[in-house]
């Protein structure tokens, strides 16, 4: 939420903006541009776009609440002016007149509308920068997919590295969101190939393969890693036209796939729920974790599953927890990842379920002897 020192009106922007964007907005700092340094009025927005995030500097004027903003785009930016005056042309297009034009202070979405409105045509404005270079292969590369919806590009360059073209482009025509039940995400999942082009200026015969990279929403990673995707290989002469069908198809069966295995992973949980009772807590959602209460004689210890987006593939990685014991930071003692129990993907879920028993059996006279140790070196 925005800081309190904030005008009032201002503030009901700035958490409009950061509540119902449906990007995932940040504001990086909040500063004065007061005689008074008590009273801010001024903000840096990080707004994604392209796969990254740009920063815009949002200036208000704290004795003037009622008045429009001003908005700093970055220095390498300069030639970027999106804010038309009215009647202005650009090119012999008549350009729309902006919101700043009416701004209405009082209208908490005045903010949001603005800063989506700029970001609309800051992509345009890099999707002209980007089709204005000398570059015969990206040039052909826009022509192939310029009816993609959701697209966005734009160059990249420095002192100490070539110019090189970013491309953004949204993979999966299906709403990911709607395919958990029960998800908690407050933002759409989406998944992305990222791929990035050299700038060219002379013609090849043989151009080089782009680089490739999946690249997911941050919070997608608990139901599906795009890292485990295994990418098709880029072929001499292929463009992107060519190339996204066959990885798109590919990636959706193992999205697919990644939904199913929420049901494995649930029906292993239950599996454990005749050896171990209920469990104390659980990830309805997902799956991925579980909670357990045991006891061996009086010791009694909480165990920790964390079962892996690739279970069965993958073992659940287990930790106890003492009910009895604390160390000299006052927290319970908690033994290391285990692993090395035996396992087989093969298995059916309660086959699983009674290897772990077993193991724990052994296992938990081990770690009641590692508690009592820890807390004989405390004194």
């Amino acid at each position: 939420m925005a800081a309190d020192t904030l005008p009032p009106l201002v503030a009901a922007q700035l958490n409009y903006l950061l509540t119902h964007s449906p990007l995932s907005v940040k504001v990086d700092q909040i500063w004065s541009g007061c005689k008074n340094p008590h009273l801010t009025d001024r903000f840096t927005l990080l707004i994604p776009f392209c796969l990254d995030y740009i920063r815009w500097d949002v200036i208000y004027n704290a004795q003037f609440p009622l008045a429009a903003p001003d908005v700093i785009f970055a220095a390498e930016d300069e030639n970027f002016h999106p804010i038309a005056i009215d009647g202005e042309e650009e090119g012999g297009v008549h350009k729309p007149k902006s919101s700043l034009c009416d701004w209405n202070s009082k209208d908490p979405s005045r903010l949001l509308s603005l800063i989506h409105e700029l970001r609309d045509l800051y992509i345009s404005y890099q999707r002209k920068r980007v089709g204005e270079l000398e570059d015969e292969r990206l040039k052909f590369e826009i022509s192939t997919i310029f009816s993609r919806e959701g697209i966005e590009m734009c160059m990249s360059s420095g002192t100490d590295k070539p110019e090189e073209v970013r491309f953004s482009v949204p993979l999966l025509d299906m709403d990911l969101n709607k395919l958990v039940q029960g998800c908690p995400w407050r933002h759409q999942q989406k998944i992305y190939l990222q791929v990035i082009f050299p700038v060219t200026r002379k013609y090849s015969v043989a151009p080089s393969a782009p680089r490739v990279k999946l690249v997911s929403s941050s919070e997608l990673k608990i139901l599906f890693s795009v890292e485990d995707v295994k990418l098709p290989p880029w072929l001499d002469g292929m463009c992107m036209a060519e190339y996204l069908p066959t990885m798109e198809e590919t990636l959706r069966a193992q999205v697919l796939e990644a939904v199913a295995s929420i049901g494995v992973r649930r029906r292993f949980i239950e599996a454990l729920a005749p050896l171990f009772g209920r469990p104390v807590e659980a990830d309805p959602v997902f799956c991925r974790k579980a909670t357990f209460l045991a006891a061996s004689s009086v010791f009694t210890f909480l165990v920790h599953f964390v079962i892996p987006s690739q279970f069965p593939k993958q073992q659940p990685v287990l930790m106890l927890q003492s009910s009895q014991h604390l160390n000299t930071q006052g927290t319970p003692v908690m033994s290391p990842a285990l692993t090395d129990y035996r396992w087989s993907p093969r298995w059916e879920a309660s086959q699983m379920a009674e290897r772990i028993f077993e193991f724990l059996v052994e296992e938990c006279l081990s770690f009641k002897k590692y508690c009592n140790e820890s807390l004989l070196q405390q004194h």
